[in-house]
């Protein structure tokens, strides 16, 4: 865990210390279903990028064609302002 680094010809020794990450959220979603889009409402606000929103959404909502109700997804948008969201699959199911 001890390490000496060498800097502009000078040395530091450095200790390397573990750390915790703040990881995930936890929200429910309202959902309406249509052959071929998904219309998702009540989606909170969090502290995250408006595009790690949309790739949320979408990882949540991409299944294996054999699982029932996913499937590949054609487009994601996301109106953080609204907390709503289209998620468009390439087939209908």
């Amino acid at each position: 865990s001890k390490h000496c680094v060498n800097l502009d010809n000078r040395t530091a020794n450095v200790t390397v210390k573990p750390f915790e990450l703040d990881m995930g959220f936890q929200f429910e979603l309202h959902v309406t279903v249509s052959g071929k889009k998904i219309n998702v409402s009540e989606i909170p606000e969090l502290p995250i990028p408006r595009d790690w929103m949309r790739d949320k959404l979408e990882l949540n909502f991409y299944k294996t064609e054999q699982a029932a109700g996913g499937g590949e997804i054609k487009n994601v948008t996301y109106n953080k302002g609204a907390g709503t969201a289209v998620i468009t699959f390439l087939k209908p199911g």
